[in-house]
């Protein structure tokens, strides 16, 4: 039997007369990229908005490393480690890097924000994805490739050992993508899990090592990457 850091167990999601999702597993293997598929409403991103606390599923049950947990809000996912990083950006764009990374969690000294713990603290997230931005610059003042290795900096600055990527490169282009697969790669190879939400195929061969998939709400099928051809 495999250990898996997350489990799923018996999801299911109902608005009103409508099934979301219906009796689905899902598990989550430490150091892995799970590639999350299937068409437009295929429960994907309900799924996911139940494993971050955005909503409760009407059935079923978490486990995070074998034991049974309860998500309800966003703010629990992040304390458990679980963080996303949705494809329309949440960002203040006229606050700078630093402060967008930290924001609600600002170190302070006698009542006022501490700019250069701030700095600090974000210089090392940099560091350990092998980037270099300036964190006291403005965050408007980036593309959206790099917008989005902030958030995945800031999904780190929470220690999360899952972080969820909802279509991340399809505003990309094929050179932000290619940096962006690097830094999956990097990740990885700390044991940090990757839910990877994705319609390309370019993207599931480059860095996904198992896919999963759903259909009409229901669990579809599950496969390694290198077992299945496009």
């Amino acid at each position: 039997m495999e250990d898996y850091i997350l489990e799923m167990k018996h999801i299911s999601k109902d608005y009103g007369g409508i099934h979301a999702l219906r009796d689905v597993d899902f598990n989550l293997k430490k150091g892995e990229v799970l590639c999350l598929c299937g068409e437009n409403g295929a429960g994907k991103s309900t799924l996911m908005k139940i494993l971050t606390g955005v909503e409760k599923p009407s059935k079923g049950d978490i486990f995070l490393h074998g034991k049974l947990t309860h998500i309800n809000k966003p703010i629990d996912a992040y304390r458990q480690g679980i963080s996303i990083v949705h494809q329309e950006l949440v960002q203040i764009p006229d606050m700078t890097i630093a402060e967008n990374i930290f924001v609600g969690r600002y170190d302070k000294k006698a009542c006022f924000i501490d700019y250069k713990a701030l700095t600090e603290k974000t210089n090392q997230l940099m560091e350990r994805l092998g980037i270099h931005y300036n964190p006291d610059a403005k965050i408007r003042q980036y593309s959206v490739a790099q917008r989005q290795l902030i958030e995945i900096m800031k999904a780190l600055s929470y220690d999360s050992s899952i972080i969820v990527l909802d279509e991340p490169t399809a505003a990309l282009t094929l050179d932000e993508t290619k940096i962006l697969y690097h830094i999956i790669r990097k990740l990885k190879t700390e044991g940090v899990s990757i839910i990877f939400i994705s319609h390309r195929m370019e993207d599931i061969y480059a860095v996904g090592d198992r896919i999963y998939v759903l259909k009409d709400g229901s669990y579809s099928g599950v496969a390694e990457v290198s077992d299945v051809s496009v």
